[in-house]
């Protein structure tokens, strides 16, 4: 693990539910073995930006439950601060993955009244996200509950309120919220933010008919500081007002995408805060998006600094010849 650095804190919130998966490639109907783990956008991001040196605090629900317990067991073996609170009238989210075939993933959730959606803004305590450096956050929790909206508004405006930078990845889940329903709630986080991550359709279901490269310079114009378009095996694409910045991925071979998006924005945050300009922030963010993909699981391959030195070599080439 890299050494921590001071002033370098990123606080985030939202559900980290246990993870089943397929350990073979075929249907739940049909494979025999599987593996238990954890897995949720946020706590993948703390996760990435604790192995690249950063300080990190994930708050969260889970159930007085074994899958509880795992889960705050795992996330504080990984270095981060965390503040699991135990929710003893609801059980820990479970998630199941499989494979059907070697060019497909699904994932379905089992998750609604789950302890992490019972997320409420007086979980919260005073000076929690005051203190920080950057408060992430993502699209699902305020699509969990009407009471984990309005944490994740809550804590956004005291966040602003403090002068702390607010990150914000988009990360829709259609079996949360159809997209007309989501579009409003998503854009309003959107607005308030400093970044702005998102796939070209997540930002276009922020204003409807738009384009997402004018999506981007309209969240811009409105004050968002970057507004960055993940574009997977593409690369990425950063609209700022000081003009727009892209970079191309890397050519991998990939095992499991899922958790991808999730290590790009931790490398991309661990960047900034450490004050790299444009283009090397994006560099690190797909370096570490296509390092995630090569191992199975949601966080299992985020890279430490020295993972990264190794994927990208001392002339920025993945390949060691």
């Amino acid at each position: 693990m890299s050494e921590r650095q001071p002033g370098r804190r990123v606080v985030t919130l939202g559900e980290t539910m246990a993870l089943v998966r397929t350990t073979e490639i075929g249907s739940l109907r049909h494979v025999s073995e599987l593996a238990l783990g954890i897995g949720g956008a946020e706590s993948n991001v703390a996760i990435g930006l604790s192995r690249l040196g950063a300080d990190v605090t994930w708050l969260g629900r889970v159930g007085d439950d074994a899958l509880g317990q795992r889960v705050t067991r795992e996330l504080r073996g990984e270095g981060i601060d965390v503040r699991a609170l135990v929710d003893p009238g609801a059980p820990t989210g479970l998630m199941l993955k499989e494979k059907p075939s070697a060019a497909s993933t699904a994932v379905h959730y089992y998750r609604a009244g789950s302890a992490g959606s019972r997320l409420n803004a007086t979980d919260v305590p005073a000076g929690w996200v005051e203190d920080a450096a950057i408060l992430h956050v993502t699209g699902i929790t305020p699509l969990l509950s009407e009471s984990a909206r309005e944490c994740v508004l809550e804590v956004i405006a005291r966040a602003k309120a403090a002068g702390v930078t607010v990150s914000f990845d988009v990360n829709y889940r259609s079996r949360l919220a159809a997209a007309e329903s989501a579009g409003p709630v998503l854009r309003e986080i959107a607005e308030c933010a400093d970044i702005v991550f998102g796939g070209e359709d997540e930002l276009t279901l922020l204003r409807p008919g738009v384009a997402a490269s004018e999506v981007a310079a309209q969240l811009v114009t409105l004050g968002i500081e970057q507004v960055v378009i993940k574009r997977g095996a593409a690369g990425a694409t950063v609209v700022s007002a000081d003009g727009v910045v892209a970079a191309e991925g890397f050519p991998i071979h990939p095992l499991d995408t899922v958790g991808a998006g999730d290590a790009f924005v931790a490398g991309y945050l661990s960047a900034r805060l450490e004050g790299l300009d444009t283009t090397a922030t994006l560099q690190r963010a797909n370096a570490c998006g296509a390092i995630a993909c090569l191992v199975p699981g949601d966080w299992e391959a985020a890279p430490t600094a020295r993972d990264l030195e190794h994927f990208l070599g001392a002339d920025g080439d993945p390949v060691h010849r």
